[in-house]
């Protein structure tokens, strides 16, 4: 019930042996591609101007600098939360110490 099927021999790809070089004939020189032209482009160019090129830089870097932003405070949230449950922590381990003092 659990073992394998296999199909038929007779189903496999014939395996092929390996030809050496040195008895494959020589490759002709292929002929040269003749050369096409590029199709011309019905799309309208973009073109930067001085201020456009400006507004593009300062837009790029205020994304930067609020994706950095939103970084750094999403770190700062790890920070906070992982020194507050080191300090409940230390003072549940206060409090259970106590406990086991005063039994």
């Amino acid at each position: 019930m659990f073992t394998p099927k296999y199909p038929p021999q007779d189903t496999a790809p014939p395996a092929t042996l390996p030809v050496p070089a040195s008895d494959l004939p020589a490759p002709a020189a292929p002929a040269p591609a003749p050369i096409v032209a590029a199709p011309v482009s019905n799309r309208p160019t973009v073109q930067l101007t001085p201020g456009s090129a400006l507004a593009l830089a300062a837009g790029g870097g205020a994304v930067v600098l609020v994706v950095g932003a939103v970084l750094v405070s999403l770190l700062l949230a790890v920070a906070i939360t992982g020194m507050s449950v080191a300090v409940v922590a230390v003072v549940l381990r206060s409090l259970l110490k106590d406990l086991d003092k005063h039994r």
